[in-house]
């Protein structure tokens, strides 16, 4: 089990490249919306609960995870991004 606090998990969302949720979901075999209930959303008509549980607190709140699948997959997407926008950053 991984503990992180809710506003950590939503800037690593929010740092994905666009697409990422998409890339996610078909590298792991589930639903985009089980990508997204990862990350703080709540559609479980069309996705499905990802083993997050939430506690109240500072900075959004503790988020601790069961599976750090979904997490770890973004980590990686992150990490890909990160020596391209280096890169174009470089050049201009």
């Amino acid at each position: 089990m991984k503990t992180i606090t809710f506003n950590e998990l939503r800037k690593i969302k929010d740092s994905l490249p666009d697409g990422s949720m998409h890339r996610i979901a078909d590298e792991l075999g589930m639903s985009v919306e089980t990508v997204r209930n990862f990350f703080g959303g709540s559609n479980f008509d069309q996705g499905s609960s990802v083993g997050l549980h939430l506690e109240p607190g500072p900075d959004g709140g503790i988020v601790m995870l069961d599976d750090t699948t979904v997490l770890e997959k973004a980590l990686e997407i992150l990490k890909e991004s990160q020596p391209e926008e280096t890169a174009e950053e470089t050049q201009e």
